[in-house]
């Protein structure tokens, strides 16, 4: 019973089929995104230059994510879904064919990263919003449990993998097997059986609709502190992850294989914190297990910046995994319960915004940071910064504890 409720949307058929094609689509997204920073690092031994990339992918989303959710709420998601993936694959497919050739240079990655980001910045909001069309309702929390396992499921393989083909054949091999795996998840959703979707008549501009949005979510005051709460997570928490190429070299002495264990240590970490989700179902202390997670997340942030022994920085990195997750999938679940409808494009593309935009910011300062004052400092800093944030949101919205 207990394995049944954890992983409940697998009854729905289109889910099945979309686990599955996320599945295989991830696992070559985390070898590109494990080889690229690497490569990155290899081309300008520059942490300035990691954080420089991070930002890259953001630019396109403060500029288009928001419209992407108006246009999520106006055309069917799938059809969305299927062209953003398309698009990202052909791209993969360039910078393997760029790199085979022996030409590629870092601003060839930052080009690459920004069209990256412009595809993410349709495919994100359609994305977080079709999950109502795979499951029923009362599925919706566990769709989005199950959704976060598959991420972090292909981020324990996908950089140990990426770490020891990037070492023995290069990284042009970890970006074509990138691009073939976006096949996967472009076949699941022309496989799918979904309902049409009624979407209402707009009458009004794409500008109105979007205001229509922004508007609902800064009335809210609980849809509001959840937001700044992903917002503040995204900068300063993930922060680190940036540095991680060289924080494998300089600090713990390794190579590309050290920089994938590290990525693949916080996504097993965040598996088990989904897996712990799903299966609770329909527990009812949703915002005391969030506000749990703001707290560990400083303390670990600050003790992985201390330690220079391989092991224990890949225990710590699985704890991280751990306390990211509780935050991040915690305040999507609430947000997809609390939303209505009509909204739910536009709301889930401030989210998506809110999480992507925001975690460019931190590795651009990340980076910056870290060229001058070091990589441990910086993450210490970002530890800070993230325990002021939980201190003020247990003072000054208790309201989030009592969510259920």
């Amino acid at each position: 019973m207990k394995l049944a409720q954890t992983f409940a949307a697998l009854k729905s058929p289109n889910y099945r089929l979309w686990f599955g094609g996320q599945l295989i689509s991830l696992f070559g997204t985390w070898m590109q995104i494990t080889a690229q920073s690497f490569l990155v690092f290899e081309l300008t031994r520059s942490p300035a230059y990691l954080g420089y990339v991070s930002f890259a992918f953001g630019v396109p989303s403060w500029i288009f994510m928001l419209y992407g959710g108006v246009v999520a709420d106006r055309v069917p998601r799938r059809t969305l879904l299927i062209c953003a993936q398309c698009s990202m694959m052909i791209m993969a497919f360039v910078l393997a064919a760029v790199t085979f050739a022996g030409l590629v240079q870092p601003w060839h990655i930052v080009i690459f990263v920004l069209g990256l980001g412009l595809a993410n910045a349709f495919d994100a909001p359609a994305r977080q919003a079709f999950v109502i069309e795979l499951v029923d309702r009362e599925d919706i929390s566990n769709a989005v449990a199950l959704n976060a396992t598959l991420f972090n499921m292909s981020s324990v393989v996908g950089p140990a993998v990426a770490g020891v083909v990037y070492a023995l054949l290069g990284p042009a091999w970890c970006f074509t097997v990138n691009g073939l795996s976006f096949i996967a998840v472009i076949v699941a959703l022309l496989l799918m059986k979904v309902k049409p979707r009624k979407t209402p008549q707009h009458n009004t501009s794409a500008l109105s609709s979007l205001k229509e949005g922004v508007r609902y979510v800064y009335k809210d005051s609980l849809i509001r502190t959840l937001m700044c709460l992903v917002a503040v997570t995204a900068m300063f928490g993930f922060a680190y992850t940036t540095l991680m190429p060289a924080w494998a070299v300089t600090i713990l002495d390794g190579d590309a294989t050290t920089n994938g264990l590290l990525h693949s240590a916080r996504g097993a970490g965040a598996v088990l914190s989904a897996l712990l989700i799903a299966s609770l179902g329909r527990f009812t202390f949703k915002g005391k297990l969030l506000t749990a997670g703001t707290f560990l997340l400083p303390v670990l942030l600050i003790a992985f910046a201390l330690v220079r022994w391989l092991p224990l920085s890949l225990f710590i990195m699985l704890c991280l995994g751990v306390a990211l997750l509780l935050i991040v999938n915690l305040a999507n679940v609430l947000l997809q319960v609390l939303v209505s409808d009509n909204l739910r494009g536009r709301v889930m593309s401030i989210y998506s915004l809110t999480h992507f935009g925001f975690m460019p910011i931190g590795g651009l300062f990340a980076g910056l940071i870290a060229e001058y004052a070091g990589e441990p400092a910086t993450v210490i800093t970002c530890g800070l910064l993230c325990f002021v944030s939980s201190v003020i949101l247990w003072v000054y919205t208790p309201m989030i504890r009592r969510v259920e």
